[in-house]
């Protein structure tokens, strides 16, 4: 290995070749990225490849192992490289390439005449090409501010009809012309497919702005959608676009957080330009009024509380939750077991999620006096419905609750129970793909004949055949339909199938309405972006008409404004503040984090922002903890998760809970993110520091009625390690500030209301105001909540 290494090395150092060694680049204009678990699978500008001569080039700094593709923005197939059977670069294979990363290195990626693509990673060595610096003083002076007023107003997102006013400028000469660019965003599936359509062009009015020169323009924004907008300058020089700044968006393929803009010379593709991006909803958007108020307990419902051992998933039980597809389960032979991953020596078999503990929704029922005293008022499940496997993704049985969690009279009895203590219960499903192992599909035969692939045959006969789509000149049985996502166990769903949608949502019986009327709060949608959006129109229309207090909400994890329009979703699980307010709570800059949370105020109607699921653990991520690093001081990993719950609990939105972080429980990846709760009757060993520090914090919060309705302003202070935020609601403010240092910090502040004191409603110190502004001190990972006046 040292000596491919060291001819790389050597090759990368040689003089540069000659014009007719060189060949032009393969890809044509396209511009490869590194993307993979690195960067959360974006494509930041820091990870886009060079084409120099013969090859892609790439510089990155990086440790650890990393699994990744080499793709372009839009992940078109033909420009996307993953890893073939044996771990190569090859285009358009479904893998992840996986490579181990120790420092700094140079990746190169060659591609043949015959489109074979070889990647070889070596020590660093290349030479980027400098970017062609821009001098032009009248365009680089040239500003504008989506949150600032005096650029645009009104601020963020609003109702359909509004008019808005553009402002920019500079104080220096130069500025001749600026032109408003006003398009329609398109975007379907899982961001696979964006685009912006033209709307209008406006020529921007001048007006003398000291030695410079300032423009204006206004705009009425007549129909419902997201839109872009950026503004083409010309100075004596050139053309240049004022534009979206560079600021990465977790999970978000278009970069620019908004807010301060920046200036590029106008490329010759539009494309390339980063848009403002302006969401206009319905007038009529309502949330229901309770959303805001909540605290969510995220459960995992094998995971968390055994209450009837009767049910349990025995090998050999001969019942169907003794069976996973065409074998016998695999039970767990304590609680506290590690859940099984196959291939790592557990002694498992082959199989993911065929491993069960016992828990059900007796056990839930009997803990919802526990669920209470830590604070939560509302109970989020994830799919309790009859499926074979652990995680009931796979749907077997819309209509019936998992034989292992019980029966349908149990979930009545659960809901009931709950609201008795004040708690609604939000269950989850995947209206996108059923289980292979139902009596849907039948690819097992363990149902009576009538399912769409009966044996892994296609039955045009089945009342099911109109739900998928089938292939049948194919002649292996899994590549005769379509798995979600390239999974067999998951056969894809038509979405255009009436006869579906009638099941769905349209019947008086529907799955969407027989859980509503058996006591559902609500519906949380499981892979939202894989669903046609008329789809969920209907959806929504039919959940408001049954129970118009419902709450709905999308498994999203980008940027979710299109779905905030009032026609679709009132919420969706805040991935943007997870991953946030993670990094923030584990070291990273505060501005960072501020840049994220900022998009999301500014992008979603206010009404959808004070109902967002504020997530920090969830049982598709690393847990929290394992995030802080508890392998490698779980003390300090415990009390930066403090700090995240700090954060969480004072932000709009609803903080969520996922089981046992309140305890200490970690885990990285699935499986280990899905372990058993560590009660104590168990043989567990349950924080119960932490948990007083969460239950403290969740009383905090209600408490305090500014935390949960207050408006949420501009941030009054943010540098790398503290943030301090402003709350209003009616007449009261408070100010919460939060410092991720291991050593306190003190910043000025000057307060954006008038007062003479603030009380820390933590500590009950009372500070001075002293002409309009504190000095305050924020203590190393943790915050301080001061309310006043």
């Amino acid at each position: 290995m040292m000596k491919t290494f060291a001819l790389l090395a050597a090759l990368l150092s040689i003089a540069p070749l000659s014009q007719a060694a060189c060949t032009k680049p393969p890809l044509g204009d396209a511009t490869l990225y590194l993307r993979g678990t690195i960067n959360n699978w974006a494509a930041p500008d820091e990870q886009a490849f060079e084409y120099r001569c013969d090859a892609y080039y790439l510089n990155l700094k990086a440790q650890g192992a990393h699994e990744f593709k080499l793709a372009d923005e839009d992940w078109t197939p033909a420009l996307t490289f993953g890893g073939d059977a044996k771990g190569n670069p090859a285009r358009g294979a479904g893998g992840n390439l996986k490579r181990q990363f120790s420092g700094e290195h140079t990746l190169r990626l060659a591609i043949a005449a015959d489109g074979a693509a070889a990647l070889d990673i070596g020590p660093q060595t290349f030479k980027p090409t400098p970017p062609e610096p821009l001098t032009d003083r009248a365009a680089l002076t040239t500003r504008f501010d989506s949150r600032n007023a005096g650029s645009k107003s009104p601020f963020g997102a609003q109702p359909k009809g509004q008019a808005f006013t553009f402002q920019i400028g500079n104080d220096v000469p130069g500025l001749l012309r600026a032109t408003l660019v006003i398009e329609r965003r398109r975007m379907t599936g899982n961001q696979e497919q964006l685009a912006y359509e033209p709307l209008a062009r406006i020529a921007m009015k001048p007006a003398p702005r000291g030695l410079g020169t300032g423009f204006s323009a206004s705009y009425r924004f007549d129909e419902v959608g997201v839109f872009g907008y950026w503004f083409e300058i010309e100075t004596v020089q050139g053309r240049y676009a004022l534009q979206n700044n560079k600021d990465a968006v977790y999970w978000t393929r278009e970069k620019g957080a908004m807010g301060p803009g920046t200036v590029e010379r106008l490329p010759s593709n539009l494309n390339r330009v980063r848009r403002y991006r302006q969401t206009i909803y319905a007038p009529d958007f309502k949330v229901p009024d309770w959303a805001q108020d909540v605290v969510y307990y995220y459960v995992f419902p094998e995971r968390f509380r055994n209450g009837d051992t009767a049910n349990d998933p025995r090998p050999g039980g001969g019942r169907p939750q003794d069976r996973y597809q065409d074998r016998d389960v695999e039970r767990h032979a304590t609680w506290n077991e590690k859940p099984f991953k196959p291939n790592t020596g557990d002694g498992s078999d082959a199989l993911f999620n065929n491993d069960f503990f016992g828990g059900d929704l007796q056990g839930l029922t009997t803990k919802l006096d526990y669920i209470k005293g830590l604070g939560a008022n509302a109970l989020y499940l994830t799919p309790v419905f009859r499926a074979p496997s652990n995680h009931k993704y796979d749907a077997a049985d819309y209509k019936q609750i998992d034989p292992a969690f019980g029966t349908n009279a149990d979930f009545e009895r659960l809901c009931t129970e709950a609201a008795k203590r004040g708690i609604r219960v939000i269950p989850d499903t995947s209206l996108n793909h059923v289980g292979a192992d139902s009596p849907y599909f039948n690819r097992f035969n363990n149902f009576p004949a009538g399912g769409a692939f009966d044996g892994g045959r296609i039955n045009p006969a089945s009342p099911y055949a109109s739900w998928f789509k089938f292939k049948p000149e194919e002649k292996e049985a899994d590549k005769q339909y379509q798995g979600w996502a390239g999974v067999a166990d998951l056969p894809e769903i038509d979405k255009s199938s009436p006869s579906f949608r009638a099941y769905a949502y349209r019947d008086s019986d529907s799955v969407t309405n027989y859980w509503l009327d058996r006591g559902a709060a609500g519906w949380r949608m499981d892979v939202a972006p894989w669903v046609p959006d008329d789809f969920w129109r209907e959806w929504r229309q039919a959940v408001k008409a049954r129970k118009p207090d419902a709450l709905t909400v999308a498994e999203t994890w980008f940027d979710a404004s299109k779905y905030f329009l009032g026609d679709m979703f009132d919420s969706t699980m805040n991935y943007i503040f997870r991953n946030a307010v993670l990094d923030y709570a584990a070291g990273k800059s505060g501005q960072q984090m501020a840049a994220n949370l900022e998009l999301l105020r500014e992008a979603y109607p206010p009404q959808a922002f004070h109902a967002l699921m504020n997530l920090l653990s969830t049982h598709d991520q690393p847990r929290a903890l394992h995030h802080f690093g508890e392998d490698r001081d779980l003390a300090l990993a415990k009390q930066r998760l403090r700090l995240a719950v700090f954060f969480q609990m004072t932000y709009p939105g609803a903080p969520t809970i996922y089981y046992g972080d309140e305890v200490g429980l970690g885990g990285g990846d699935d499986p280990y993110n899905r372990a058993p709760y560590p009660w104590a009757d168990q043989g567990g060993r349950p924080d119960e520091a932490l948990l007083a520090d969460f239950k403290r914090l969740t009383q905090l919060r209600h408490d305090l009625p500014v935390l949960r309705r207050g408006t949420l302003t501009a941030p009054v202070h943010v540098d790398d390690h503290v943030v301090v935020l402003a709350r209003q609601h009616g007449k009261t403010w408070a100010l919460t500030a939060t410092n991720n240092s291991s050593v306190a910090k003190t910043v000025s502040i000057r307060l954006p209301f008038a007062a003479t004191t603030l009380k820390d409603v933590l500590g009950g110190e009372v500070i001075a105001v002293t002409n309009g502004a504190i000095e305050l001190t924020v203590p190393p990972l943790f915050g301080r909540v001061l309310v006043g006046p």
